[in-house]
């Protein structure tokens, strides 16, 4: 593919002699996403390219954060694969070789009813596996939301950006100290905050993910936020308008100062909003019991990822041999509860790039000051070994379309016809959208290097036996013999919009 020289100038040379650059999927201040083929796997991925990953203190820890934390949860089928990692020329960029998707749960939300119902249980199945498997290893996402949820043609999710994640590991007792200064910072997009985070309670506890996905279903279910709210006060007065009022004991135990005690009682007073009022009417009645188990205000009563897949929300899914968990707690190899200098944080990395085989080490669920589980981390790329589940549909001539290409792809009939829909750092959902029977065998890996043995309970399984009842692949086989998950109209509405 011809570019120009001044596009390519953008990237360093030794990386496009390992990647070949198909097309920029967007640029922002943080840096550039593109679509590449890895020349040695000869996989499409995507390159992040982050400027100055490196410039203050607070930016080369969440740079650290995210690929330790990338590296330490690959074995998961739900959270996104970081497959190499590259130093720049001038030592402050630094590239990171994706898996690719095509586009985000916000863009597709955004888009209006191109998920069904169906599909929406099968996101949020998927993201409590994941989220279960991230609590497991003791650790806490803090910025669950839309954007941050990947999506790809077969309804595939995975969770990305963990810039801001935070293992509970590190202080007394397993809990995150007080003097911790990570936790006065920004977490997590204003309208996803659980209330506690909202008032400035630093003792929160895995249940702000929980809260975050609740946020996620309800958005699913009434295609809007449901708590956009323009400020914290405005957005603590959105929530509490909203679920039932708090008890004086919740109150008590949720709100450690005066200020938090007193925001939450006066946005008690307003006019309440039912939940089924903002969802609309027709909100099934499991998803708003789903809802409401998360949405509480003591983060001690929501549910927990292991009692939501439990919910007949996500009954048709549930499969208890594939909500796998770690047997280890994740600790990434340098002090976080100490901000430490932006040198500490690039030599780590590029010292752990060097090894590239470093042996991790575990740390007991029941012990917290032990050895460090280090994450593993190459600096060079090895084909992935997730294959594409077998099933009714056959992926032998996929394409990848974006907004950069000027024409719909106008061969015959086929079941991935595709529409173009705008990301900042992916491309396009494709229409049809069949979510994978439960009775498919399906083989995975480590996202590393495929020659490493995974020998930890963790490991997610290799097979899958098949399941007596079937009647969820037979309704989407159904389906999807005389329907796309992107309509026809949804398709005359994006290309009015200029969104091809």
């Amino acid at each position: 593919m011809a570019h120009s020289k001044d596009k390519m100038s953008e990237i360093d040379e030794h990386i496009t002699k390992r990647f070949d650059i198909q097309k920029r999927l967007g640029k922002g201040a943080y840096g550039i996403v593109w679509k590449a083929i890895d020349r040695k796997t000869k996989e499409v991925v995507a390159v992040k390219k982050i400027f100055d990953a490196f410039r203050n203190q607070t930016d080369a820890q969440r740079t650290f954060r995210e690929i330790m934390f990338l590296q330490s949860f690959k074995s998961h089928q739900n959270i996104v694969k970081l497959h190499s990692i590259h130093r720049a020329a001038n030592n402050r960029d630094i590239y990171l070789g994706f898996e690719y998707m095509e586009t985000d749960l916000h863009n597709v939300i955004k888009r209006g009813n191109i998920l069904k119902d169906i599909h929406k249980r099968y996101v949020m199945y998927q993201l409590l596996k994941a989220i279960k498997y991230i609590h497991s290893g003791n650790v806490i996402h803090r910025d669950l939301k839309p954007s941050n949820v990947l999506l790809d043609s077969l309804c595939r999710c995975k969770i990305a950006d963990f810039g801001l994640a935070r293992s509970l590991t590190l202080g007394l007792e397993g809990s995150v100290s007080d003097t911790d200064p990570t936790l006065t910072d920004y977490v997590a997009t204003r309208w996803y905050r659980a209330p506690e985070i909202l008032i400035a309670n630093r003792k929160y506890t895995k249940g702000i993910d929980l809260w975050s996905l609740g946020c996620i279903l309800a958005e699913m279910t009434a295609g809007k936020p449901v708590f956009p709210g323009s400020s914290t006060v405005n957005q603590v007065e959105k929530i509490m308008a909203t679920i039932p009022t708090p008890t004086h004991e919740d109150i008590n135990l949720v709100c450690v100062s005066g200020m938090g005690s007193s925001m939450i009682k006066n946005a008690s007073s307003v006019t309440k909003i039912p939940l089924n009022t903002i969802l609309g009417p027709n909100v099934p009645p499991d998803a708003l019991a789903l809802i409401n188990q998360l949405l509480v205000f003591n983060p001690h009563k929501r549910l927990n990822a292991a009692e939501a897949l439990e919910q007949e929300y996500v009954a048709k899914f549930h499969d208890p041999s594939q909500e796998i968990t770690m047997q280890s707690n994740v600790v990434i190899p340098l002090n976080d509860d100490v901000r430490l200098s932006v040198d500490d944080y690039r030599n780590k990395l590029y010292e752990l790039m060097s090894s590239h085989h470093p042996k991790p080490l575990t740390v007991p669920p029941v012990a917290v000051k032990q050895k460090h589980l280090t994450p593993e981390v190459y600096s060079k790329v090895s084909k992935t070994a997730e294959r594409y589940f077998k099933s009714h549909v056959t992926l032998k001539d996929r394409s990848y379309i974006s907004q950069s290409e000027p024409k719909m792809h106008n061969q015959r009939a086929h079941w991935l016809h595709t529409a173009n829909i705008r990301s900042d750092s992916k491309v396009v959902l494709q229409q049809s959208l069949p979510v994978p029977a439960r009775h498919r065998v399906e083989s995975l890996k480590a996202g590393g290097d495929t020659r490493i043995q995974m020998k930890s309970s963790s490991e997610v399984p290799k097979k899958r036996f098949t399941p007596k009842r079937n009647y969820l692949s037979e309704s989407f086989n159904s389906y999807n013999k005389s329907h796309g998950i992107i309509t026809q109209s949804a398709l005359m509405d994006l290309r009015a919009a200029g969104l091809r």
